[in-house]
């Protein structure tokens, strides 16, 4: 049965999410399947959004394939340029390039960089593999953001 994601229609709920922004070289594997994952795994908490230091144009089928395997759909996921707009707009960015965020953009501050292997090109095993590690990250933060978000309730 394939996952549906929220709709990514804009609505009182999204104001209270955090905009998490998963950034990759290509933003044609992990930072798509971080998005994917996010959509339906932590919708409560997260609105999700990818973006690519050289985007590749399109989403590889593998990646497609990887997701849909694993019950989420990628449905909507683009292959889009990292902008200085949507870095802005972002609370969270998750740099999974496996470079050292660059000069190019201030506020380092809402930077996380997660280490995770690039699977482009790579055998259906490893996108199955670098998938299994990117939702357990993405699990792990939307844990995170829960915790908080209930704490900002409770001192309220």
């Amino acid at each position: 049965m394939m996952k549906k994601a929220s709709d990514s229609k804009p609505d009182a709920h999204a104001s209270s999410r955090t905009k998490v922004l998963f950034v990759c070289v290509g933003n044609a594997c992990r930072s798509p399947i971080a998005e994917a994952v996010a959509r339906y795994d932590a919708a409560d908490v997260m609105q999700p959004s990818s973006a690519g230091l050289e985007p590749l144009g399109s989403v590889p089928q593998l990646t497609k394939d990887t997701l849909a395997r694993n019950g989420y759909s990628a449905n909507g996921l683009t292959s889009d340029a990292l902008t200085h707009s949507i870095y802005e707009d972002a609370d969270i960015v998750i740099n999974m390039t496996g470079k050292p965020w660059g000069d190019d953009f201030a506020g380092h501050t809402k930077v996380e960089d997660w280490i995770v292997e690039d699977p482009y090109g790579a055998d259906p095993g490893t996108y199955q593999r670098v998938f299994e590690s990117i939702k357990r990250r993405v699990n792990q933060l939307a844990v995170g953001l829960r915790e908080k978000r209930q704490h900002g309730m409770s001192a309220k």
